[in-house]
């Protein structure tokens, strides 16, 4: 029988952890000047909801949502750590990978602690089709989020497009970028 009692000190501590998530703006957007930016609980949130949505029988859609929201779990303790910061990125997997091994250390090894670090590691090594999937979630949700942040702050955000341009793997994720480039073509021209 589990004793919750005894576990309970390291999940509340974790949670404190994962709390950060909540409060940490997501550095691409400030840096772009977005007024009241998402933070990182918020990008990671819609991925799991979009992970739900995904209808493809080959993958294992539990493992996706579950993948969506732990994938960015180690930025609670690093920073959202963007290609313009001038970290290599190889420090960068460096440092996440020691936030992470501080989270797994937080939850005392435990079975779940275990089941998050394989998680991350299966998305940050993005060797199987539900890391596939995941990576293409990620940039799309950064897009559409990009797409919203153009109307509501009457800007251009044009670098968070070209950077993803042409990388999405999976069909129906393609299928979503589509439509959010024609909702942006057709957002510019009732803007002009």
């Amino acid at each position: 029988m589990t004793d919750y009692n005894a576990r309970a000190s390291s999940v509340i501590d974790f949670l404190s952890i994962v709390e950060r998530l909540k409060r940490t703006k997501r550095t691409g957007w400030v840096n772009s000047g977005i007024k009241g930016p998402e933070s990182i609980a918020d990008h990671m949130h819609r991925m799991g909801i979009m992970a739900m949505l995904v209808d493809d029988h080959t993958l294992d859609q539990a493992r996706c949502v579950k993948m969506a929201i732990v994938h960015d779990l180690a930025e609670a303790l690093v920073g959202d750590i963007t290609p313009f910061d001038g970290v290599t990125k190889e420090k960068k997997r460096e440092l996440e990978r020691a936030g992470m091994q501080q989270i797994v250390d937080t939850l005392g090894n435990s079975v779940q602690a275990k089941e998050i670090e394989a998680l991350w590691l299966e998305y940050e090594d993005d060797l199987t089709a539900e890391a596939h999937l995941v990576h293409d979630l990620d940039k799309c949700e950064m897009i559409q989020q990009a797409l919203e942040y153009e109307k509501s702050d009457s800007t251009q955000l044009d670098s968070f497009f070209e950077s993803t341009r042409g990388i999405f793997r999976h069909p129906q994720v393609q299928a979503w970028v589509e439509e959010i480039y024609r909702r942006r073509l057709n957002q510019r021209k009732v803007a002009d």
